[in-house]
């Protein structure tokens, strides 16, 4: 559980970190020493808040979004485990290729 590319429902922090909202949110690091893991945010807001670092992901069975949606790779927080509520599917490996590029160009790696 909690493996690289899952897709995992869980408190995202606002980025003025005075609240959160659970939404989908893909877990982008390999295994972490400790509690923590890596995600990045989900949005079905797909006609807007989209910019280079965004990528558009299709509904399907393996992910189990209920709608299209919007990976926002800009949109980072390390979050303790315990807070996940659970696993709700997995990316596709064309997605997965296109989040470690964006990951990438972002961080200028």
């Amino acid at each position: 559980m909690f493996e690289k590319y899952k897709i995992v429902l869980t408190p995202f922090p606002f980025t003025d970190l005075s609240s959160t909202k659970v939404r989908p949110a893909v877990i982008v690091s390999n295994k972490l020493a400790g509690d923590d893991v890596v995600i990045v945010f989900i949005s079905s807001g797909v006609s807007r808040n989209r910019d280079k670092y965004s990528i558009i992901i299709k509904k399907d069975d393996s992910n189990n979004l209920k709608l299209d949606s919007l990976i926002k790779i800009s949109k980072i927080a390390t979050v303790d485990k315990k807070i996940i509520l659970g696993e709700i599917g997995e990316l596709k490996k064309s997605y997965q290729a296109e989040i470690d590029r964006k990951l990438k160009e972002l961080f200028a790696l």
